[in-house]
């Protein structure tokens, strides 16, 4: 057998191991605490211990203050193990941290007690991001337990708070530690499609925005007395769906080509009924093609909340929650884009093109730097949604492709 014959064969070994560690992981809760949750430490526990029994050359820690958690810290973990030649590290780069559950009537079991049916693991976490931890751990076991060496350095990297800004997390890295360099290969499977074939180049630009509508306050049976600042916004989230229109182009590379402008998220305003509200609180979710100014899109943006104003008498104040001009692409002909086509094709057979996306990942903080990364994962894209899941296949093929990458 070769040698990745042989990694390949332990890896298929795994299966059971890797489904337990799974639900192993999903079983803790790691919600930022701005959503609510006590952060990853627990999670990182298991983490570790894993890390320590299977050998690894070099396992960090890296502690970011954070006095919203009960631990008072939020974890970072960088292992790294060494191979035949040390000129670069190829980075599989993964996520503790989830997003919280959403509506628990819409699950079909508890989000945080996986349970397994059909080739599927469900829960909260298992895709996004746990499938290709998961992946990733045990693509590094199967060389430890073969006795075989990496072509290169390999290093995990596994952060928190991705969901929520990367400021305890990534960002903190690259600030205070930075151990990758130019020539290294950094792999994010936190984007990908069903067959394997999308490898994530580049991003559109994000830009969250927190609409506050000011009125007046007044008893519901008479309206004339206030000013009714859930209608006006109401008004305004309609009004805001003009931005498809005044920013209407295409681009291929990323799916959906176009540039969106979705309201999400809603505050509550008052508690009873028969109030007229005198605040009103949303939230604009915008992810816009690289080639438009963010500047542009909010000068649109207040323009047309002026008409609402107007129209209304209302005042609406507009804060940046999220301000991220898009990156500049990773080039199609990267090495670790080479290297992922090439992994691809063998293991799944499938020819992978580079693409663009739309939501934000950790890579974009290398592009900012001028890391050369790429996104890729084979996954059935439920993350966030209920009845998250995780294709059991999935995971034991994406170990097989970081493996493959390992001996290129």
């Amino acid at each position: 057998m070769t040698h990745f014959e042989r990694i390949e064969a332990r890896i298929e070994s795994f299966r059971d191991r890797m489904v337990d560690m799974q639900i192993k992981l999903g079983s803790i809760p790691a919600i930022s605490p701005t959503s609510g949750g006590e952060g990853e430490a627990k999670k990182a526990e298991v983490l570790l211990a894993f890390l320590n029994e299977n050998g690894f050359d070099d396992i960090q820690v890296i502690k970011v203050p954070d006095f919203d958690v009960p631990s008072g810290y939020r974890p970072n973990l960088l292992a790294f193990v060494k191979g035949r030649d040390d000129s670069k590290t190829i980075w599989i780069m993964t996520h503790m941290d989830t997003v919280p559950p959403g509506e628990l009537a819409l699950w079909s079991g508890n989000p945080f007690k996986p349970w397994i049916e059909e080739g599927k693991i469900y829960g909260r976490g298992v895709e996004d991001n746990q499938q290709d931890l998961v992946a990733s751990l045990f693509a590094i076991k199967a060389f430890r337990d073969e006795k075989i060496l990496p072509n290169f350095n390999v290093g995990l990297a596994i952060f928190s708070d991705e969901e929520t800004g990367n400021t305890k997390g990534l960002q903190y890295v690259l600030e205070h530690s930075h151990p990758f360099q130019k020539q290294d290969l950094i792999i994010v499977p936190d984007a990908g499609n069903r067959d394997g074939t999308k490898i994530e180049v580049a991003e559109k630009s994000i830009l969250w925005l927190e609409f506050t509508t000011y009125g007046k306050q007044a008893h519901g049976s008479t309206p004339e007395k206030g000013v009714n600042s859930f209608k006006a916004a109401s008004y305004l989230v309609t009004e805001l769906n003009r931005l498809y229109e005044l920013f209407p182009d295409k681009n291929e590379l990323f799916d959906p080509p176009i540039s969106t402008f979705e309201p999400t998220k809603k505050e509550p305003n008052v508690p009873n009924i028969n109030t007229i509200p005198g605040e009103d609180i949303f939230y604009l979710d915008c992810r816009i093609l690289p080639h438009y100014a963010i500047d542009d899109v909010k000068k649109s943006i207040r323009q047309l909340s002026r008409k609402i104003e107007e129209r209304f008498e209302v005042n609406i104040s507009i804060e940046d929650v999220q301000n991220a001009p898009a990156p500049p692409p990773t080039s199609a002909d990267a090495p670790v884009v080479i290297a992922l086509e090439r992994a691809v094709k063998d293991i799944y057979g499938k020819k992978a093109r580079p693409t663009g996306i739309g939501s934000g990942t950790i890579a974009a903080l290398f592009r900012r730097k001028n890391f050369q990364a790429a996104g890729w994962a084979k996954i059935d894209e439920t993350a966030h949604q209920p009845n998250e899941y995780c294709l059991i296949d999935n995971m034991i093929g994406d170990a097989k492709v970081f493996a493959h990458i390992f001996l290129q």
